[in-house]
């Protein structure tokens, strides 16, 4: 049964106006370029509470031109914690190229598993039932998050500011579909990658024991905030593996054992 973690939203929608998150948002966003390695946030816009990240991430959705695509999480990792990010419609990719900043000069990217609504799921009080959740679903895809951490090494940031940040994210690259029965069983996965004459192989594990759990509590933790669902998001739940550091500009074939592989090539943006 996926863990439920209540939350106190009172005074949201008056947060998400105030003009300290506005200048937080637009902070991070200019952040969003190649190369990027900054300080921590001025005081005077520091977020200091999950409902501060949250208010400031509603920010930048709102300061963007593409809009939400979709989501990451994972159920949450501590009592003050929460995983929890938009993923900007702009930065998810498809095909045989994916495009993406570097990271230490490295492409970085965590595997995980996609879960793409085909109907709409308004924002309510009451929770979606599992049932609904998963009716909802158009598919389940290979994936691949994408990794930038803005923050310049030791610049002691705190996690309510890597949470506004989107905790690293970057965007999202989707791959060939997995059959759905296959993916709700996916607590473990191997996962071989092969760039060149390089192959890895990792013991993937699920951080949430199925990749499902997540989802059921982002669906319904976010309803309640006033979150609307469309179709066509992609939802992330947590990676198989951390963060795998690739090279840029060669053939890269990721396989999950037992559910499909792919053929990709990671191009830098400048």
């Amino acid at each position: 049964m996926p863990y439920y973690y209540d939350f106190e939203i009172t005074g949201f929608h008056k947060m998400t106006n105030n003009s300290r998150f506005s200048q937080a948002a637009t902070q991070l966003l200019k952040r969003r370029v190649s190369g990027t390695k900054a300080q921590r946030l001025d005081e005077k816009i520091c977020p200091h509470s999950i409902e501060d990240a949250l208010a400031i991430q509603d920010e930048m959705s709102a300061q963007r031109q593409d809009g939400i695509g979709g989501w990451k999480c994972l159920l949450p990792p501590a009592e003050d914690q929460l995983v929890v990010a938009p993923i900007f419609a702009d930065t998810i990719h498809r095909g045989a190229v994916c495009k993406l900043f570097a990271d230490n000069k490295m492409a970085r990217i965590e595997p995980e598993i996609a879960f793409i609504l085909g109907k709409d799921l308004p924002a309510q009080q009451s929770d979606y039932s599992l049932a609904e959740i998963d009716d909802a679903l158009a598919g389940c895809y290979m994936a691949l998050e994408l990794m930038q951490d803005r923050f310049v090494e030791n610049s002691g940031a705190l996690f309510y500011e890597k949470l506004a940040d989107c905790l690293v994210n970057q965007g999202l690259f989707i791959g060939p579909e997995i059959d759905k029965r296959l993916a709700y069983k996916a607590s473990t996965i191997t996962i071989k990658i092969e760039q060149d004459e390089k192959k890895q192989t990792f013991s993937g594990k699920h951080p949430n024991q199925w990749p499902q759990n997540p989802l059921y509590w982002l669906i319904n933790f976010m309803s309640k905030r006033g979150t609307d669902f469309k179709a066509g998001q992609a939802i992330i739940t947590g990676s198989y593996a951390g963060i795998i550091e690739l090279n840029f500009d060669l053939d890269t074939e990721i396989e999950y054992a037992g559910l499909g592989k792919y053929r990709l090539e990671f191009k830098e943006l400048v």
